[in-house]
């Protein structure tokens, strides 16, 4: 079907990758881009300039959603439940304490939490935990003193090591805060089902949706698909993160496989986990979890209802922060107007760190997908732009 069949208006959709082009290629303040734009199951729009189009994208961040559906489908089974403390499965947290004092050269002071932490809190980043990155407390400052987000010099058991020795910043459930939460809940997974996370997403989530193209580690007959990554440098522009093919980080593979932020993946593949999404659960026949287990996953989770300019104490993340709740592994818009920006209420989304991004609209039954390979990404409001032309180029 075609644009207007759609229900867009072609001349609309067709002036979004021409604004990307002018604002954010030819300058060249990103280095290559691809966008898709989906209505139901079929494709409004597919356009990518300067990379190929089966080029393999570090997603980071993007990886959070599988990680929480994967997760989900334990819990459909009746092997975990949401409430259940996070320390029924990983008993190194059972004397984790919140923040009282401490962190360089002294020692920390903690106290018991005031409530248990629960595998919801983790879903929803309720939890307590943080990044390194966010460079606002003692806590992330322990982080980077103890590599602890090191993907190539941890593996699952010396990741929970470490965090049992740092405090949390806060009680869980009184806050939201951006944070390694899903690593853990992809541990979760590795404890719960016996099987290496690489190994559960391929067996029940990448197989049988037919993502052939997405990875921990990149295979070396499909390495050439991975383009360069970049930083964002004030003088250049774009300074080089890692390398392009078989010697990018991602070819090469981790000791850590982050369920938080660790996989590598294609616009095609991303799409069909998304229509799945889009779908109740379900993609050409297959059901990977059920409608009424996405409508949890994507309803707001924050207690009392909130938003995340009530609840976040997170100097970064994926989302703005008006009118925007958060679900178990998706934000998701609670008041649309609240947003300033085009949008639904009940549209679920979320981004990585290159500043690739995604959204599900089941309202309007869209689905939009970005791709390229800029960190952080914050940078620039491309994501932002692209969404608000999306909704500018429906027809009436």
């Amino acid at each position: 079907m075609n644009a207007h069949e759609l229900g867009f208006l072609p001349e609309r959709l067709a002036r979004i990758p021409e604004f990307v082009q002018a604002n954010y290629l030819d300058n060249g303040k990103l280095p290559f881009a691809s966008l898709l734009i989906g209505r139901g199951d079929d494709i409004a729009l597919n356009w990518s300039s300067g990379v190929a189009d089966d080029a393999i994208f570090r997603i980071a961040s993007m990886t959070k959603p599988v990680t929480s559906v994967a997760f989900m489908q334990l819990v459909e089974q009746g092997k975990v439940a949401l409430t259940d403390p996070v320390a029924k499965y990983i008993p190194e947290f059972a004397k984790l304490g919140v923040f009282v004092a401490g962190g360089g050269n002294i020692p920390f002071v903690s106290r018991p939490p005031a409530t248990p932490m629960r595998i919801v809190d983790l879903l929803r980043h309720t939890a307590g935990f943080t990044y390194s990155f966010q460079e606002r407390s003692n806590i992330d400052a322990a982080h980077r003193k103890t590599d602890v987000e090191s993907w190539s010099r941890n593996t699952s058991q010396s990741f929970i090591d470490i965090l049992a020795e740092i405090p949390l910043e806060f009680d869980p459930g009184t806050e939201w805060n951006y944070s390694v939460a899903t690593d853990i809940v992809g541990i979760l997974i590795e404890r719960i089902s016996g099987q290496s996370l690489p190994d559960y997403f391929q067996h029940h989530i990448f197989a049988p949706l037919g993502m052939n193209d997405t990875f921990f580690a990149v295979p070396a007959d499909k390495a050439g698909r991975l383009p360069e990554a970049y930083v964002f440098d004030a003088e250049a522009k774009l300074k080089l993160s890692d390398k392009a093919g078989i010697e990018s980080l991602w070819a090469k593979g981790w000791s850590f496989n982050s369920g938080g932020g660790g996989l590598a993946s294609t616009v095609a593949d991303y799409h069909r986990f998304c229509r799945m999404l889009l779908n109740g659960g379900a993609l050409d026949g297959v059901q990977i979890i059920s409608p009424k287990t996405l409508e949890l996953m994507t309803a707001n989770h924050l207690p009392g209802g909130k938003d995340l300019t009530q609840m976040s104490k997170s100097l970064f993340s994926e989302a703005d922060m008006a009118g925007i709740g958060f679900g178990l592994g998706f934000a998701t818009t609670i008041d649309s107007a609240a947003t300033l920006v085009h949008c639904s209420t009940g549209d679920f989304y979320w981004g990585g760190m290159y500043s690739t991004a995604f959204f599900v609209d089941p309202v309007e039954d869209i689905i939009m997908i970005f791709m390229t390979q800029l960190m952080p990404s914050t940078t620039y409001p491309v994501r932002r732009e692209i969404k608000t032309m999306i909704y500018s180029a429906l027809a009436a």
